[in-house]
């Protein structure tokens, strides 16, 4: 295992941390999981790219503490190199990623070409809790934010916060709810000591279900019909195109 080489221009460890971005004007401009091209925006809704996702900054320190204990666990060497690593990639994530709104701080979901925060609220938060990229007050922060009524909507995690622009409850990547995200933000929550928010994340999914025979599709949007009347509408994936509803599922 050799230590990645550090970067200054665009490349995968551009300003050491690991980037994306198409050189060939044909591939996909957004090469995290929201892959879709306008999946990744600042909070007043314009896109951006190249970028450096905050959860692939997550996977790979958590990654690179990984390999350093198979080193050690073999006898190998480049245990202290892979550590210390990692340990500089979470001081540059705490310096650059960490940004602030009206409901206080919190990671932003990448950095742009520029090197500025992307500051939208999502549901990335999720991915970083069982990484070990944060400490006891950023996870509590985190188990806080997801909890909020932007995030959670009693059938799992909207993509992007309901108070960005740019945000559409069907939208691909800007809205809709995603299972297998949630998923991976309840086990987050449980690792670093949340079980109460996990366990209510949990079970909103189990609701949802129920709209699906208790067979969840791989993405699911939620409305809100009639002013004031509460009345929800969950509406399969295959049931969008073009962000716009085809046929609801079931009413509750």
């Amino acid at each position: 295992m050799s230590l990645p080489a550090g970067r200054t221009g665009p490349g995968p460890f551009s300003n050491g941390f690991l980037t994306y971005v198409d050189h060939t004007g044909r591939g996909l401009a957004n090469q995290g999981w929201k892959d879709s091209d306008d999946a990744i925006r600042h909070r007043d809704g314009h896109l951006a790219a190249p970028i450096a996702l905050c959860e692939v900054q997550a996977y790979a320190y958590e990654a690179a503490l990984g390999g350093a204990a198979l080193l050690r666990a073999f006898g190998r060497p480049g245990v202290d190199e892979w550590e210390a690593w990692a340990e500089r990639l979470a001081d540059r994530f705490r310096d650059r990623f960490w940004v602030t709104d009206e409901r206080g701080p919190y990671p932003a979901v990448a950095l742009d070409g520029d090197g500025k925060p992307v500051e939208s609220v999502t549901s990335g938060f999720g991915h970083l809790l069982s990484t070990g990229l944060l400490n006891a007050e950023q996870s509590a922060l985190l188990a806080a934010r997801i909890a909020g009524p932007d995030l959670d909507v009693g059938h799992g995690l909207r993509t992007l916060s309901s108070d960005a622009a740019g945000f559409n409850p069907c939208g691909y990547h800007v809205g809709s709810i995603w299972p297998h995200d949630t998923a991976i933000a309840v086990y987050g929550l449980v690792k670093v000591g949340f079980p109460d928010a996990a366990t209510s994340l949990a079970a909103s999914l189990l609701t949802a279900s129920t709209a699906f025979d208790a067979r969840l599709p791989a993405r699911l949007c939620r409305l809100v019909s009639g002013a004031g009347q509460g009345a929800e509408r969950l509406w399969l994936s295959h049931g969008v195109r073009a962000g716009r509803p085809r046929r609801p599922e079931k009413t509750l």
